[in-house]
């Protein structure tokens, strides 16, 4: 993903994944969500996504703007399957310059492979200046 820097209103990005099992049994594993939902199959042979190890997905998209997260809300609307291709996507609806950070609003929808918001949510940040430095000197 190619990220522009200083960020600006209405940057738009994208990422897109599909969750293993194993991947939904490691995390029930950290977080202690066991349901049986996560960790035996349905008819198809499928489990159902932790919605948070969803989120990790604007998480990710974060981590490449080096946005530190103040506040989080997501709503989890349908659930996510192993094997289901989820893209998300990420806008930058407000930024502010301010002395050695950026305030950061962004909107981030994801959808399944039929196109249906699986969630959606806002989160609120910073993106620190000196942070901004070390990302372009790692691309030269």
């Amino acid at each position: 993903m190619t990220v522009s820097f200083p960020p600006s209103e209405g940057d738009t990005y994208a990422y897109e994944r599909r969750f293993e099992p194993a991947e939904v049994r490691r995390f029930g594993e950290l977080s202690g969500d066991q349901q049986p939902i996560h960790t035996e199959p349905d008819e198809d042979g499928r489990l159902i996504v932790q919605g948070l190890l969803t989120a990790t997905l604007p998480t990710k998209i974060g981590g490449d703007l080096r946005y530190i997260a103040r506040e989080m809300d997501f709503r989890f609307l349908q659930p996510v399957y192993t094997g289901e291709a989820i893209a998300c996507e990420c806008v930058l609806e407000s930024v502010t310059e301010r002395d050695r950070y950026y305030d950061v609003r962004s909107a981030v929808v994801c959808t399944n492979e039929d196109g249906e918001d699986v969630l959606t949510g806002e989160i609120d940040g910073i993106i620190r200046k000196d942070m901004i430095a070390d990302a372009l000197e790692e691309r030269e």
